[in-house]
């Protein structure tokens, strides 16, 4: 299965990054956090921009209570796919969970950020 965010990859890459992707979301399942990230992060040591991957490590880093981990895989997934409205629809979440959970307003401020940004206005 070819992603086009891994396309640059050989074959052989592809399969052992699709691999560690399904080992992942198997370790999830079982409620392995830990390790279901460890395979995703040895994915990306293997294609940096394969977007399921920081999508999916950012659920797993909010799952686990690492929310700065949490909010900078799901940046990058808006990086690499900046027109992908799922991306950008996944990182808001993100900041808002992040926010609820914390408390910290950098949270907010990112938020507004990237609302103000997508809606092409200035932030007052």
């Amino acid at each position: 299965m070819e992603s086009k965010n891994v396309m640059a990859a050989t074959s052989d890459q592809i399969k052992k990054i699709v691999a560690l992707e399904n080992a992942a979301d198997s370790l999830r399942a079982e409620g392995k956090y830990n390790e279901a990230i460890a395979s995703l992060l040895q994915a990306l040591e293997i294609d940096d921009r394969f977007v399921r991957a920081h999508l999916a490590l950012g659920v797993l880093y909010h799952l686990i209570g690492d929310y700065d981990q949490a909010v900078r895989h799901s940046e990058r997934a808006v990086e690499l796919e900046p027109g992908d409205s799922f991306n950008v629809a996944a990182l808001s979440v993100t900041y808002q969970r992040a926010l609820a959970a914390t408390g910290d307003m950098r949270f907010k401020e990112k938020a507004e950020e990237m609302l103000y940004r997508n809606q092409g206005r200035p932030r007052h």
